[in-house]
């Protein structure tokens, strides 16, 4: 072996040139394809299992027999003798749920309670004194001598009112309430309940009914109740901006008004008829 150039003494190789060297490591070969259904392959035939206890050595830890009751089943005892009458008795019933009680009538003129109150589809009658205003009544009727009835009419809302006054007004007192027997006050009323349904006086029509000369001599040119009704009248409902659609007053004739609130048509009867006296303002 020649010695490499650049180099001094005496160098000799570690190994001989003709060593042998270590074989590069064999490529490894290519895995061959599985036929279908051969990839599982059990560690042990599937018929060599054994039991490590036989199944029929199982051995109850108590035997069945030896189960005791807490209590003989004999020894019960009823709380009543099961041939008594009260074993064979029916259970009580419950008794049925009262009746509804009956919608009240319309309240008198007595103590300020004089805004009538009727029920759903009622045939409300006002005496001398009172007033109403809603939809839920089918209709309102009075019956007028020197008194004066003043209808209102809602058409969109179907909104209906009336009120019956004996006289146009009175020396009211502070702190006294209202009083449906006079004019300037029922109408009052009857303006504030219309504002409390959100609707104003002018969108109503109104009739004006009764004031009939009931007197007779002296009597009747002192006092004219009617006369004086049939002026508050007139006055309340410009005052409020009414539309007033009919008028039905004066003479010595009474008469019987009916408003239906389904329609808003008023029916006026001239003539007593079959009203009674005691209900003729």
């Amino acid at each position: 072996m020649r010695k490499p150039p650049g180099l001094r003494g005496g160098w000799a190789p570690t190994q001989p040139a003709d060593a042998a060297r270590p074989a590069p490591a064999p490529a490894p070969l290519p895995a061959r394809p599985r036929p279908a259904g051969a990839e599982f392959q059990p560690t042990r035939p599937f018929n060599d299992f054994q039991p490590t206890r036989p199944f029929n050595d199982f051995q109850p830890t108590r035997p069945l027999a030896d189960f005791q009751p807490t209590r003989p089943l004999t020894d019960f005892q009823p709380t009543w003798p099961l041939d008594s009458p009260t074993a064979r008795a029916p259970a009580p019933r419950r008794p049925p749920a009262p009746a509804p009680a009956p919608a009240p009538p319309p309240v008198a003129v007595t103590d300020g309670h004089w805004q009538v109150r009727g029920t759903p589809g009622q045939n409300l009658v006002l005496m001398p004194g009172q007033m109403h205003l809603g939809q839920q009544v089918a209709s309102l009727r009075t019956l007028l001598g020197s008194c004066v009835a003043i209808t209102l009419w809602h058409p969109v809302r179907r909104i209906g009112g009336m009120c019956h006054f004996l006289l146009p007004q009175r020396q009211r007192r502070n702190g006294e309430p209202p009083d449906g027997r006079y004019g300037d006050e029922a109408v009052a009323e009857m303006v504030r309940a219309l504002g409390a349904l959100g609707t104003q006086p002018q969108e109503y029509v109104a009739h004006l009914y009764g004031g009939a000369d009931t007197m007779s001599g002296v009597s009747a040119a002192r006092f004219n109740i009617g006369e004086r009704n049939i002026e508050q009248g007139w006055s309340l409902i410009d005052r409020y901006g009414f539309q007033l659609d009919g008028v039905d007053v004066g003479e010595d004739i009474p008469r019987t008004v009916s408003l239906t609130l389904a329609t808003g048509v008023v029916t006026m009867r001239r003539g007593t008829g079959q009203a009674p006296d005691h209900l003729r303002g």
